[in-house]
């Protein structure tokens, strides 16, 4: 039997799609393990969103030219949106697909040649139809995606010439995919697209997340609901009213806010302007008191002064996010921002990455210290000693936000959740004791 190996890196939105094509694989009969040594087909899907990214792709890439008699192929962003380059740069790797050819990888390798190369690269399709994905043994948390492609057209970013416009599936193929995560074994539903807040807009003329979310409570197994890449423009009053009601939707929203200089907000192309952010935030404590707000922002774009900066990191300060990362601006070819004259230096980049990251570790540490002696639900993700497990709460995405250390004297299964008395708190994560 042929036995394949699919290495994956970059963000959820590719791992949903390697899910997905190892289940197509393994449908039509091949072998999904564990191990690169033991395969004889090794999959790496890339990422290209950043040059950061696209360093770890390549690497990733000439690692696995290592493993003998294996086929090799590329997918994902990177080969979507390089597979000429990469096809003329690395001789090593036996194929090449794009974002959109997973469908078709049991006729690719039936049909391939040994010694012959490939590239296999289309444009998207009209309509999404993903099929069964492949869970992790013991799944307790999923990804699911509602949506492809994107219609924002930021400037610094390439998401829409490698993904294609914005496409919406349709409310009750969302619904029977999430019935059978839910019937596998997951208990956390984790929404995800390139803007899940767009969602609707192409198909039903409006923006329809509330209505996706009303349908997917009803599904009983699921205990949490998670919302991430959420556009603060589109943060409806109908949305922020069905987080209040429903318990099963998780107190936490990620919304990707970039900056708070209008200056600057209107050189990135975004729709948001400062008061509007400011707005969104006040509605969204003030109906969800305790909701963790994520955001993500991005220092040294072109043209940001020490004024548009300085706004930033007050902001910041008065903002009090529960969950933030930065990134430096990474200037991407074929971008409108690329070409923009006012290029940042990379010192300048980091310093202002890190004087945030600093103000964040504080305001971090006292959120966490706002969590002595209150219970919070957490569910167990590993378990480091006997006694001790890592774990997290609804105020916590998998992966990117904090963790809740437990001591407790009862034995535990991964994805079982428990009652947890915080008794102790760091910059990033917490201590607890299960009652």
């Amino acid at each position: 039997m042929n036995k394949v190996y699919i290495e994956t890196l970059g963000c959820p939105k590719n791992f949903n799609d390697s899910q997905m094509a190892a289940g197509i694989l393994e449908d039509a009969g091949y072998d999904i393990i564990e191990s690169p040594q033991d395969a004889n087909i090794i999959m790496v899907n890339t990422c290209g969103f950043i040059n950061d990214a696209k360093v770890e792709s390549i690497d990733k890439i000439f690692e696995m030219t290592e493993v003998e008699d294996a086929t090799l192929i590329v997918s994902g962003c990177l080969s979507q949106r390089y597979s000429d380059e990469l096809y003329k740069e690395l001789p090593e790797v036996d194929i090449f697909i794009g974002v959109n050819e997973y469908e078709r990888l049991p006729e690719i390798l039936s049909n391939h040649k040994d010694g012959l190369r490939e590239k296999h690269v289309s444009l998207y399709e009209k309509e999404m139809h993903p099929r069964k994905r492949k869970l992790d043994e013991n799944a307790y948390s999923a990804n699911i995606k509602i949506s492809e492609g994107c219609d924002n057209h930021c400037t610094y970013c390439v998401i829409p010439s490698i993904r294609g416009p914005y496409r919406s599936r349709k409310i009750e193929e969302i619904v029977e995919e999430a019935n059978y995560l839910a019937d596998s074994g997951v208990k956390e539903l984790i929404l995800i697209g390139q803007d899940v807040t767009n969602y609707g807009i192409d198909i039903y003329g409006k923006y329809n997340l509330h209505e996706l979310l009303m349908e997917l409570v009803k599904i009983d197994k699921l205990k949490w609901i998670r919302l991430m890449y959420c556009y603060e423009d589109k943060i409806t009053d109908e949305l922020i009213e069905v987080m209040a009601k429903e318990e099963k939707i998780c107190n936490y929203i990620d919304t990707p806010l970039q900056h708070s200089s209008d200056r600057v907000l209107k050189a990135m192309r975004r729709k948001s302007t400062s008061e509007s952010i400011k707005n969104t935030i006040f509605k969204l404590r003030d109906k969800i008191p305790d909701i963790a707000i994520r955001t993500t922002l991005i220092v040294g774009f072109p043209g940001e002064t020490e004024d548009d900066f300085d706004e930033l990191y007050d902001f910041v300060e008065e903002s009090q996010f529960d969950r933030l990362g930065v990134f430096t601006y990474s200037m991407e070819e074929g971008t409108p921002a690329s070409r923009m004259t006012d290029q940042i230096d990379e010192d300048i980049k980091e310093k202002r990455k890190d004087s945030i990251m600093n103000l964040q570790m504080g305001i971090s540490n006292m959120h966490n210290q706002n969590l002595i002696g209150k219970t919070l639900e957490v569910v167990i993700e590993e378990k480091d000693e006997e006694g001790v497990y890592i774990g997290r709460s609804q105020y916590d995405a998998p992966e990117i936000d904090n963790a809740v250390i437990i001591s407790t004297d009862k034995e535990h299964n991964i994805g079982d959740f428990i009652k947890v008395e915080v008794y102790d708190a760091y910059d990033y994560d917490i201590l607890g004791r299960e009652i």
